[in-house]
């Protein structure tokens, strides 16, 4: 029998693994620890670890589990950037969940928007209390600004259709174009200056790379359109947040929507409103009135958790059946 190591779980998940186990029969270890160098010695005896956004697979890491005789490593979510990949070889296999659900995350990036333009959150605490007036709610109308998107992947792709049908123009970076989506949803690919210059509102949907660390920093902010709002639904680590920081505060930026933060990795998934570690970042983030933050749970929809259960699963009986799968992470 298939021994698995679930690593990073909440009682979510191990309510809808244990849902599909029954069709599979794994024997299951559910931990609430993130794996990293320290608590891999935890997976000595088991097949697989199956992991989450914020586990750290480093080199260390990895050296451990292939001692602990663990042959595949497992991801519950369709980015990789925090497995060290050139350390895997035939030893281990790396498997992952590409398509969860686009839609889930495109939506949250519109809620997000709307709800940073239209000021619903300050409306809604402001109701509560009875009090109904308008002062500092003005918002602005979508229809008819210039939306960029970053990535135009499944999630990009979704998004931009969804800005289309706000009456939007959408002009979108990537380094790998598909024009046939372009032509057929009805946006532009442009350089990435071009899109800073141009958009009234940036969605950040690319995955986490070398080339892609840090993306918006202080020169690429700095060529932003004043007053600019930025969304971003995919890795936090794609934003420097000090120099974020400082365009919020000269009003470079107009409005902020995050569902991820550079620094996530202690705070976000987990409870710690009765902890006294705080991140000053976060927190001065937190205070501001332009700025909506939601903690990593964009992709947090019932579609989007049975694809992720059902492809982990199929993923695993590939590998140990097959001894291949075509969502295996192919290591040059």
């Amino acid at each position: 029998m298939i021994k698995i190591a679930f690593f990073d779980t909440k009682e979510y998940d191990q309510k809808l693994f244990n849902e599909y186990n029954e069709k599979y029969g794994y024997e299951i270890t559910y931990l609430e620890s993130k794996l990293n160098k320290e608590t891999a010695p935890l997976a000595r005896g088991f097949d697989v670890v199956c992991i989450f956004v914020n586990d750290v697979v480093d080199k260390d890491t990895i050296e451990i589990l292939k001692e602990c005789g663990v042959k595949l490593i497992a991801l519950r979510c369709a980015g990789f950037n925090n497995v060290d990949v050139k350390y895997i070889d035939d030893s281990i296999k790396v498997v992952r969940v590409p398509a969860y659900s686009p839609y889930a995350v495109a939506e949250h990036a519109v809620a997000l928007l709307l709800s940073i333009d239209r000021k619903i959150y300050k409306a809604y605490q402001r109701t509560k209390k009875y009090n109904f007036t308008l002062n500092g709610l003005l918002g602005f109308d979508i229809h008819g600004k210039t939306v960029g998107v970053i990535g135009t992947g499944k999630i990009g792709k979704v998004f931009a259709k969804i800005m289309k049908g706000f009456g939007t123009r959408v002009i979108a970076y990537d380094v790998y174009k598909d024009e046939n989506a372009a032509k057929e949803i009805g946006y532009e690919y442009v350089s990435l200056d071009e899109l800073l210059r141009e958009s009234d509102i940036v969605s950040l949907h690319c995955p986490l790379t070398d080339d892609t660390y840090k993306i918006l920093n202080q020169e690429t902010m700095a060529k932003m359109k004043k007053g600019v709002y930025i969304i971003n639904t995919s890795r936090g680590k794609l934003i420097d947040t000090d120099s974020l920081i400082q365009k919020l505060e000269e009003g470079q930026i107009g409005g902020l929507g995050l569902d991820v933060y550079e620094d996530e990795e202690e705070f976000f998934l987990n409870d710690m409103s009765n902890s006294y570690i705080r991140d000053k970042d976060l927190s001065i983030l937190l205070s501001m009135p332009n700025v909506v933050i939601t903690s990593h749970q964009a992709f947090f929809t019932k579609e989007a958790l049975n694809k992720i259960a059902s492809d982990t699963f199929e993923n695993i009986k590939d590998i140990f059946e097959k001894g291949s799968c075509e969502n295996e992470l192919k290591v040059k």
